[in-house]
């Protein structure tokens, strides 16, 4: 729906009530996860030695961002079993959940001197690749060599290219993220990063391609339409970018860039 037509009184009400619908679904969420914890906790506390049990209450602690009491809950179980690959993986993504990376990277290179498993080695080149570590360089090949498949492929190609994005090597980026895309064409964050490469580099017109084709593969993906505003206004399309804009705002209420570029242009 384009901002600048009038809107029917009915289709603002319906927009309203489900902004509010969405506010009530996320408090019920919250509370049904608050009291998932507390019920949880309860259970641990009548069979400390359930480790499943246990284990369940870690990740619902890590899903209520409850970091501390989750680690300090997994650090319970390594203690009995320093050698479980499984509880220093979960360590691991909790510290990443946390926004703790250099833990999040230790406790990963734990986990797959244990075993070297596929997931704990993409973990790892993912967080590898953001710090703009060349060592994701090499896990990424370890990973290949596994000949696991053409969604590991997506993966390894999709994190080369983050590493030489955020190194500054635009177009050696852009050749992995199509790798990537040839791989899994849905694989969004592929486009994504694909488009940044181009924006980053003032190539607008092909950024927009990049972000429009994403909305052809997953028309409800409303960071693509968000980033094909930001490419008209880079382009000084003022009426294309606040019609993307609105695109993105009505898939996904909350996105207050959206909203912010949409007052700013009209």
């Amino acid at each position: 729906m384009k901002k600048w037509y009038f809107l029917l009184f009915i289709a603002l009400f319906a927009h309203c009530k489900n902004n509010n619908d969405q506010k009530t679904s996320g408090e019920k969420k919250d509370d049904i996860l608050a009291t998932h914890i507390k019920d949880l906790a309860s259970q641990v506390s009548k069979k400390p030695d359930s480790v499943g049990l246990r284990f369940n209450y870690i990740t619902a602690l890590d899903s209520g961002g409850e970091y501390k009491q989750a680690i300090a809950q997994v650090d319970s179980l390594i203690i009995h079993d320093r050698g479980n690959y499984g509880l220093w993986y979960k360590k691991a993504q909790i510290c990443q959940h946390a926004g703790d990376t250099s833990n999040a990277i230790n406790y990963y290179n734990t986990a797959i001197s244990i075993y070297a498993a596929p997931d704990g080695l993409l973990a790892l080149a993912n967080l590898y690749a953001e710090t703009k570590n060349i060592k994701a360089l090499g896990i990424c090949q370890q990973i290949n060599e596994m000949r696991l498949g053409r969604e590991y492929d997506a993966y390894t190609a999709f994190f080369a290219g983050i590493y030489f994005s955020r190194t500054g090597n635009k177009e050696k980026a852009l050749f992995f993220f199509d790798k990537s895309i040839e791989n899994n064409y849905t694989f969004m964050d592929a486009y994504l990063e694909k488009g940044y490469a181009y924006y980053d580099t003032k190539r607008y017109d092909k950024a927009l391609a990049v972000f429009a084709l994403a909305n052809e593969v997953s028309n409800r993906f409303a960071d693509a339409y968000y980033w094909q505003g930001k490419c008209y206004e880079a382009l000084n399309k003022k009426t294309e970018a606040i019609a993307k804009y609105q695109q993105a705002f009505d898939i996904n209420n909350s996105l207050a860039e959206a909203q912010a570029a949409i007052k700013r242009l009209q």
